[in-house]
């Protein structure tokens, strides 16, 4: 009769989420995830069968997360889609000044996990590509908003202006990791801004 688990997987799933984060995936070994969780080896294998496996729900986990978190902001009607754009990229901002080490942060689990996995790893290239889609949903209808009120003025598709903010997002996070503090970050979602509406 198998013994019962005697710890919580959500709080170990979150804890190997923030060493994938700050690590990578190949850099992260099974002795990081075991000082990490608390975890025997033989534990974190039973429960979650392998490395890859726990790399996938702790980036499920982490897509589900962020992009509630900037849904809401994307969302939220009280403010004008200018000042909802304005505040997704001071969140991306606080995010990156927040996980700051040594200098540098260390960026978006899902820009990091694109670089190095989604070339070769089927499962992690779907999850992040339908984020990517999610997320870039949302700020178009945003920037639809935005065009029918006159504040965004640039003439090109909402689709569009969508695929470049998130690509700005996703060089803003790369910028932080190489160190660029937050007024350089600040400097390029101003430069955004102002090419949506200038």
């Amino acid at each position: 009769m198998p013994r019962p688990r005697t710890f919580d997987e959500d709080r170990a799933v979150d804890a190997a989420m923030r060493t994938f984060w700050a690590n990578g995936y190949e850099a992260t070994t099974t002795e990081d995830l075991c000082a990490a969780t608390g975890l025997g080896r033989s534990s974190i294998y039973n429960a979650f069968t392998s490395k890859h496996e726990l790399f996938r729900r702790a980036l499920v986990r982490y897509l589900e997360m962020m992009t509630a978190n900037q849904q809401g902001i994307l969302e939220d009607e009280s403010r004008s889609p200018v000042e909802r754009l304005r505040a997704l990229f001071t969140t991306v901002i606080d995010g990156e000044m927040a996980t700051r080490r040594d200098g540098r942060s260390i960026g978006c689990l899902s820009v990091n996990a694109t670089v190095e996995l989604a070339g070769r790893d089927p499962e992690a290239a779907e999850a992040l590509e339908r984020d990517g889609a999610r997320r870039a949903a949302a700020i178009r209808v945003v920037v639809e908003a935005g065009q029918r009120a006159g504040e965004i003025t640039s003439r090109r598709a909402p689709d569009a202006l969508a695929g470049y903010l998130n690509a700005v997002i996703a060089g803003m996070r790369v910028a932080g990791q190489s160190g660029a503090d937050r007024a350089v970050l600040q400097s390029i979602a101003d430069t955004a801004l102002d090419a949506l509406t200038g």
